[in-house]
């Protein structure tokens, strides 16, 4: 059922009725067959590129929609309801996006935004390692200077859109210690590159996560963004809002957990009457609906502090922590009220409980999030 939303403009109201109307055209009707074949929707990103829905959070200038955060989040939300592996992947190009408009060059920004937020490639985040998750300092891939450009040789890993995307965020050693890691915007069809097969995931399997390997590959030094050393600063910057997207795609997965919950509970009868009138499950149902609207008000409080110019890092840790941990006992509740239907992959909720999985564990383990409010609290 539509999400009752409390937007800022009646511009707002259209674009998630837009949202609306595309997801449920285009998303919901495939969904189901690409994740169980593990396929790739061919032109599904074009279409939401058309549409203005890639990069709504960016200047108007360069090709974005000059929407607020809290907006983008919703129109996010309203993708992953039909579709997470979407969802994170829409995620995931806001976030590749973030180096380029906020420390590129103007030269850099004219040349290569354009296309970047006008829908016509699509980008990929290129941080994590093998041996290198959250602690990001610990990077190793390495990017040597030399007369043409710079050399990078290492491994990349856990890359979303990994072999697909057009273009990569990559954060590459050019010294030594945390100061030592620079920010490069790479090609996709660099030569050295290449990636490795994509992984066998528990969900969002119809979006490829791969591993890159560079041997040698030559980037030309004007696709440095930001200074020599400053590619830690630059990441940090952009992941509180990445970890609002995820909080944004879990409450999607929650919502369309207790709808399809809600629905079956209406239409299933024991005794004589439907169990959703049996208190037990009632209770439970509303136990759900509770906990999706305060995740969605988490993910909101910290999306409006950041349109206000307010610091929201803590705030944005507590959204995804609270969002991804209500993503995965509602989805888990979801099944109990399927019963042993649920347990099958002839209903949706099993496929929900697997894809909320990954949301506790990317933008930052949960146990990062904890780190980080802990911190926050100790530094007030």
């Amino acid at each position: 059922m539509p999400v009752d939303r409390l937007l800022p403009t009646d511009e707002a109201y259209e674009l998630i009725e837009l949202t609306r109307a595309i997801a449920d055209k285009t998303l919901d009707p495939i969904v189901d067959a690409h994740e169980k074949a593990e396929t790739y929707p061919e032109g599904v990103f074009a279409t939401l590129g058309e549409a203005g829905l890639l990069s709504l959070p960016y200047p108007e200038e360069w090709g974005g929609g000059g929407q607020p955060y809290e907006v983008y989040l919703q129109v996010l939300e309203e993708i992953a309801m039909r579709w997470a592996a979407i969802g994170v992947a829409v995620s995931v190009h806001g976030l590749a996006c973030h180096p380029l408009a906020t420390f590129g060059t103007p030269e850099q920004q004219q040349r290569w935004l354009p296309e970047m937020l006008g829908g016509a490639t699509i980008g990929a985040y290129s941080l994590s390692e093998p041996d290198a998750g959250s602690d990001a300092a610990a990077l190793t891939c390495r990017a040597t200077a030399t007369d043409d450009g710079y050399r990078i040789r290492g491994t990349k890993a856990w890359i979303t859109h990994g072999g697909i995307a057009d273009f990569y965020n990559l954060f590459a050693r050019t010294g030594e210690g945390s100061r030592g890691i620079s920010c490069f915007l790479v090609p996709g069809d660099l030569d050295g590159l290449s990636f490795g097969r994509p992984e066998e995931k528990m969900g969002l399997a119809a979006v490829p996560t791969t591993s890159a390997s560079y041997d040698d590959a030559l980037l030309p030094a004007e696709r440095r963004i930001g200074e020599e050393g400053q590619g830690l600063s630059i990441a940090f910057s952009a992941l509180d809002s990445g970890r609002l997207g995820i909080a944004a795609v879990a409450t999607g997965i929650a919502q369309a957990a207790l709808d399809e919950a809600v629905a079956y509970a209406k239409e299933r009868q024991t005794f004589g009457t439907a169990i959703i009138d049996h208190q037990g499950l009632g209770f439970l149902l509303a136990d759900m609906a509770a906990a999706v609207d305060a995740a969605r008000a988490t993910y909101l409080d910290a999306a409006r502090r950041r349109d206000r110019g307010l610091p929201y890092s803590r705030q944005a840790s507590v959204a995804k922590l609270t969002a991804t941990d209500t993503a995965m006992r509602v989805t888990t509740d979801a099944v109990q009220v399927f019963g042993g239907n649920g347990y099958t992959r002839d209903f949706r909720v099993e496929r929900f409980m697997r894809e909320a999985k990954i949301t506790q564990i990317f933008e930052g383990t949960n146990q990062i999030q904890r780190l980080v409010i802990a911190r926050g609290l100790a530094a007030r």
